[in-house]
């Protein structure tokens, strides 16, 4: 990934907060005769590993399991908030002109090793944190066990396990850094003036960036 300077993201539990927050991440690898790419959520096991484990699984249908081997290099890629960013926002388009539009994002990129898993019980316990990461704030979580026993054995014989320890962890906040500052401030009033929560949501790390004396009072 193209990263400069200004964009780097290397508070590693702010980068797993990101990958925790959007967990369907975007699963590239090498197949048997080309790239693969597939879209999973997953878990992210902080304790395992210098940058953490990630959890999640296939169906056994897809044949993505079958070409790995230990030397199959991936990346999963996790998406946050991103927007485009308008120069009708920036100040200097009345001063001087000399703006262009770009676009602001968060993402994370998890390199590691990807391995197949078809033990029952590391497929049921993987199943249990990743329904439990997305119920546990509803008023009524439901839970893996709310299921049929052998309504879940058949389901877990229809997946296969992927595990992919993380060896390198690349973070990019790319919230306009590069820009004046004046636009930048103008960039978190036009995205909290935008419809959507993801325009908002991306409006408080571009704010985040901002020098405390220059965050927009809201």
């Amino acid at each position: 990934m193209y990263l400069p300077k200004y964009h780097q993201f290397t508070d590693r539990d702010a980068v797993h907060a990101l990958i925790e927050s959007h967990p369907l991440g975007a699963w590239v690898c090498q197949g048997a005769n080309d790239l693969v790419a597939n879209h999973l959520p997953f878990v992210l096991d902080r304790t395992r590993g210098v940058h953490g484990t990630l959890l999640g699984h296939v169906s056994r249908a897809n044949n993505v399991w079958r070409a790995l081997t230990p030397a199959t290099r991936s990346v999963v890629m996790f998406r946050g908030p991103q927007a485009y960013i308008t120069p009708a926002w920036y100040p200097g388009k009345a001063e001087h002109g000399e703006v262009v539009p770009t676009w602001d994002y968060v993402v994370a990129h998890a390199h590691g090793v990807a391995r197949v898993v078809e033990d029952g019980a590391w497929l049921l316990d993987m199943l249990h944190r990743l329904t439990q990461a997305q119920e546990s704030g509803r008023p009524q979580p439901w839970r893996v066990s709310d299921a049929p026993a052998a309504y879940i054995d058949r389901m877990l014989r229809a997946i296969v396990g992927i595990e992919i320890p993380i060896d390198h962890l690349e973070g990019k906040l790319k919230v306009s850094q590069d820009e004046a500052l004046p636009d930048r401030t103008g960039t978190v009033d036009g995205l909290r003036q935008s419809p959507g929560d993801e325009a908002r949501a991306l409006a408080t790390w571009v704010e985040h960036t901002l020098p405390a004396s220059s965050r927009p009072r809201t």
